[in-house]
């Protein structure tokens, strides 16, 4: 595997939830700064997001798995356990984070979902930049050992390490094993990442600071922009400052400071120098 370079990765998480979502990383990336979005495979308008993709054959696309708040691919009667009273993932990431470690049938059940997403992104026929997850739900061993296990079948080369500086002092150990589980596995990952603690907030102000104070290595930004509308995308994003985050994106002060940054801006696959 190639070296890592200093380099620059702005990405879209969330691609597929809404046409509204979709529309924003069309326009973002075709007349503004992002390189890279994550797509939700079981979304509601994913096959607009798909066809979408692959009119624009340089934004990179990666798979954002989905195991909590959100919708499944597999059918609802191989994993019942994973799905409440309304055939979804929950929302209690803790109390199912026992039950991936515990209990064997969870697992299974889980390992069948996770299979499901990669093949259905498969199936696109776009190229797999990258893997995340919803929440970064990929802390949880479990999940990351799975992501990794079945990856592999699907050509998974590079996965988003979620350090933020200043990230707590608690999370540390859960992202360091994650960094030394990538490391062994051989996958990429960049080095930081920004917008966590902004999530939904990633304006243009906020880019701009963090564009001043790059750690060093590869940074991801990664934000949830939409086009503006009268009601939120979710329960979860009623603070989402979404057309906020798309005009920064398509910000030409923002453009000039990442061109005053003098650093490499792609996908995973462009700035890790991993694509096969």
């Amino acid at each position: 595997m190639a070296a890592k370079v200093p380099g620059l990765i702005i990405t879209a998480d969330d691609f597929g939830l809404h046409p509204r979502v979709n529309l924003a990383v069309e326009l973002a990336h075709r007349y503004g700064v992002l390189t890279t979005a994550s797509l939700m495979v079981g979304a509601p308008a994913a096959a607009d997001a798909v066809a979408r993709a692959r009119s624009m054959p340089k934004l990179r696309v990666g798979l954002h798995l989905v195991l909590a708040d959100g919708d499944a691919i597999a059918p609802h009667r191989e994993i019942p356990a994973l799905l409440n009273a309304h055939g979804r993932f929950g929302e209690n990431m803790a109390r199912d984070g026992v039950r991936f470690f515990c209990l064997p049938n969870v697992r299974k059940q889980l390992a069948r979902e996770v299979r499901a997403q990669f093949d259905a992104f498969a199936k696109t026929g776009l190229m797999l930049d990258h893997v995340n997850t919803h929440k970064h739900f990929h802390l949880h061993p479990t999940v990351l050992g799975l992501i990794l296990e079945i990856g592999r079948d699907y050509g998974l080369h590079a996965m988003r390490l979620p350090l933020e500086v200043g990230a707590p002092l608690w999370l540390r150990p859960w992202i360091a094993m994650v960094r030394a589980r990538l490391a062994r596995e051989g996958i990429a990952h960049n080095d930081y990442v920004v917008g966590i603690a902004g999530s939904g907030q990633m304006d243009e102000a906020a880019f701009l600071t963090a564009l001043k104070a790059l750690p060093s290595g590869v940074v991801e930004v990664y934000c949830h922009p939409a086009v503006e509308a009268d009601t939120p995308l979710s329960d979860g994003m009623q603070f989402y400052r979404h057309a906020d985050e798309m005009r920064a994106l398509m910000s030409p002060r923002v453009a000039a400071a990442i061109g005053a940054a003098s650093v490499r801006l792609g996908g995973f696959s462009d700035v890790l120098c991993t694509r096969r």
